[in-house]
């Protein structure tokens, strides 16, 4: 039986590593949101601490039926207060830690979801 690879043409995350991720070839070191159309723009937080309403309501801006949250190198819930503009809008968000994010992302992604991921990339 021959096999062939599946050829998928959506932006996914190649690699990853502590503070930065890697799309396209292109190696990024600062916070970052990418979506399965593709979008993709800087997410301007270099701290768990520094998260605001205004962060997310720019995901919640996007319609997608999911968006997933990767906050750092460990798992950190943000408050509800902050999520509350997604729920409201009927939009699922996941929170895990960025590794796991970027792993969630590619296979919801590669699947036809309507899906994004913000990345918080503290250096």
């Amino acid at each position: 039986m021959k096999f062939h690879p599946d050829v998928s043409h959506m932006q996914s995350i190649q690699a990853y590593g502590p503070g930065w991720v890697q799309v396209a070839d292109e190696k990024l070191e600062s916070s970052v949101v990418l979506t399965s159309r593709g979008e993709r723009f800087p997410w301007h937080c270099t701290r768990f601490e520094d998260l605001s309403l205004a962060h997310f309501e720019q995901l919640a801006a996007l319609q997608t039926e999911l968006v997933i949250f990767g906050s750092g190198t460990r798992l950190r819930f943000p408050p509800a207060a902050l999520i509350r503009t997604l729920i409201e809008r009927q939009i699922g968000v996941e929170t895990m830690d960025t590794q796991a994010a970027c792993r969630t992302y590619n296979v919801l992604a590669n699947e036809g979801r309507s899906v994004a991921v913000a990345l918080l990339l503290e250096s």
